[in-house]
């Protein structure tokens, strides 16, 4: 942020003082919109709560939920009235999330299973349910749409579940976005298309290894990276602006696709909090890889959707839009860098 913040001063500062302006004021407008504590920008990792009926009537359950910034979102689920209370439970913590079991004698074809606190939160809850009969059902729960009747025909499939999350981490994950604004602002238009498939080459190929428990990552160090890809971003984009050059700005796709493989590990801690269902676990992986794949697609053309319309205009782009889309990556990116690396 001080090497962006220099150059609205030292360089041409008649040209950029207004641009400084723009991007004080559309900074303070997205800490507002996005609240923008470290909680909030991964408040989209999703919850998971799976219900296994035995023969005999017992309902062994399993909830899972992200730890943000040390704590709990306060959220727990409810089961159906005749769903007889635990005379324990136990609790582990797996580094992003706290994992509570219990025991509990209940029906799963009869009630209602709802999430209290979801509808104040901006997460999903995945809920598996398997049944003694062998057969399965998912659902998704939102902040919208925060329960469910049992006895209800129909729930979502595996797929549309896994596709909508996939998708979700995608347009609502800060970090993500801000790396592919980033690749906009760095890239020629003619190059974009290249870039854009080496970025989703390398997130693909990691959140693949991750999500099949081939290689394990702590979350802490890969958060820490995505900040800085970043803010390099924006760094780079600057030192273009400048006339100068590098790898990254001759080759963007290199960038991109070594910046996606860690990309990629953030991706696979979303999957993983749900986890993947047994017996289809390529299937429900390359239906995530697909959501993500979705909203990835339809950020960048909503970003150049929009530049086109300006360009159409009597404005300045590089006034309007692009520098103040600079600033925003390369403030966040150092924002996100500090946070990670002192709370």
């Amino acid at each position: 942020m001080t090497a962006i913040g220099s150059r609205c001063t030292a360089i041409r500062p008649q040209r950029w003082a207004g641009a400084s302006c723009l991007c004080r004021a559309a900074l303070l407008l997205l800490l507002a919109l996005s609240g923008l504590s470290p909680s909030e920008a991964h408040e989209i990792r999703p919850a998971a709560l799976e219900l296994t009926e035995q023969a005999d009537g017992t309902v062994s359950v399993i909830w899972k939920q992200p730890v943000l910034s040390g704590r709990k979102l306060r959220m727990r689920p409810i089961l159906p009235a005749q769903c007889a209370p635990p005379d324990q439970t136990q609790q582990t913590f797996t580094g992003t999330a706290t994992v509570e079991s219990w025991q509990t004698t209940c029906r799963l074809d009869r009630g209602e299973i709802r999430i209290e606190g979801l509808e104040q939160t901006l997460t999903d809850v995945f809920v598996r349910l398997q049944f003694a009969d062998g057969s399965e059902q998912t659902r998704l729960l939102r902040p919208a749409s925060t329960g469910f009747a049992l006895d209800a025909d129909s729930g979502s499939s595996p797929a549309g579940a896994y596709l909508r999350i996939g998708a979700d981490h995608m347009l609502f994950g800060w970090d993500h976005l801000l790396f592919v604004l980033g690749l906009l602002l760095l890239t020629p238009v003619r190059k974009i298309l290249w870039v854009i498939t080496a970025f989703t080459a390398g997130h693909s190929l990691t959140l693949a290894i991750t999500a099949l428990g081939l290689l394990q990552m702590p979350s802490g160090p890969v958060e820490l990276l995505i900040a800085l890809s970043i803010f390099f971003l924006a760094v780079e984009v600057v030192r273009k602006r400048a006339g100068k050059t590098s790898l990254t700005i001759r080759q963007p796709w290199i960038v991109a696709a070594g910046f996606g493989l860690l990309h990629g590990l953030g991706f696979a801690g979303a999957l993983a909090d749900i986890g993947l269902p047994k017996g289809t676990e390529i299937w429900a992986l390359l239906l995530f890889n697909l959501g993500v794949e979705i909203g990835q697609i339809l950020f960048v053309a909503a970003v150049l959707a929009g530049y086109w319309l300006i360009s159409r205009m009597q404005i300045d782009r590089q006034k309007w839009l692009a520098r103040p889309a600079l600033y925003l990556v390369g403030s966040l990116g150092a924002y996100f860098t500090m946070v990670r690396i002192f709370i």
